[in-house]
């Protein structure tokens, strides 16, 4: 069944324009999560190929969903790694088809235990632009950019210019002379962080985590006073539970913070 999302995503709030809908198959209460997008070639490298998988599970081991879009290459090897019930497919087509057909099976699975969406209407085919959108939601979804492997003038780079119009920091994987010359030269120019170290990188990632989670995650989102709509859709027991506790009030179907954060 094909639904749309009926409450408000905060993060999409650094794209361009905040999309009109978004269509969804799938668990919604992933995009509550810490979410961090991995991107890159669809023709990479073994070694890229073996540290993106390494990455990502990582990362999801520790509780990170991970966000890419659904194509060959990295974004399959990514989903993969993450695990279909902790990561989350943005399609650059319409929900009803699974594009590439290569991966099909990859987002059938994602359908059922992690989450897809898209910003097309059903029946919308893959086009180029559609492709460029695409890669900006992907980018807004996630806290910051991991570009694996990219050549130059790829797709992958407009995401890259994507997330530094968004203020959001940009990893990519350490490569030798000539391989992933797109990442090598973000870092020539210093406009990208090496990882050198998997285990390190989520090690840190995860205690910034921690400590961000010291505060709730659902008294977070009330601080923008969002619709009881919108929160009930979010967060439904949390929303009676903090009603009864005191923390909110609903006043003219919004919902407002009591208690100070």
């Amino acid at each position: 069944m094909i639904e749309h999302i009926n409450f408000h995503i905060q993060e999409l709030d650094s794209m361009k324009k905040y999309p009109k809908r978004l269509y969804f198959k799938g668990d919604t209460s992933l995009l509550n999560k810490k979410k961090i997008s991995i991107i890159g070639s669809r023709k990479p490298n073994q070694y890229a190929r073996q540290k993106t998988h390494e990455l990502a599970q990582k990362l999801s081991h520790h509780g990170v969903c991970i966000v890419s879009g659904g194509a060959i290459g990295i974004d399959a090897t990514a989903h993969k790694a993450a695990g279909a019930s902790n990561t989350i497919v943005v399609a650059a087509t319409g929900i009803d088809k699974r594009y590439p057909s290569i991966n099909a099976t990859l987002i059938g699975e994602v359908e059922k235990r992690g989450l897809v969406l898209s910003q097309f209407a059903p029946t919308s085919p893959s086009t180029k632009y559609n492709f460029v959108l695409r890669n900006e939601l992907v980018v807004a979804l996630g806290e910051v950019l991991i570009v694996s492997y990219a050549d130059l003038n790829s797709g992958s780079m407009r995401s890259v210019e994507y997330a530094q119009k968004m203020g959001k920091k940009v990893y990519v994987l350490s490569h030798r002379i000539g391989e992933s010359e797109a990442t090598n030269k973000l870092l020539q120019e210093n406009q990208a962080e090496a990882i050198y170290d998997i285990d390190t990188f989520v090690k840190e990632f995860s205690e910034i985590h921690k400590k961000q989670k010291t505060e709730d995650d659902f008294l977070l989102f009330c601080k923008s006073n969002p619709t009881y709509e919108e929160t009930l859709s979010r967060f439904p027991a949390r929303l009676f539970e903090a009603e009864l506790a005191g923390e909110i009030e609903i006043i003219n179907a919004k919902v407002y913070l009591v208690i100070t954060l």
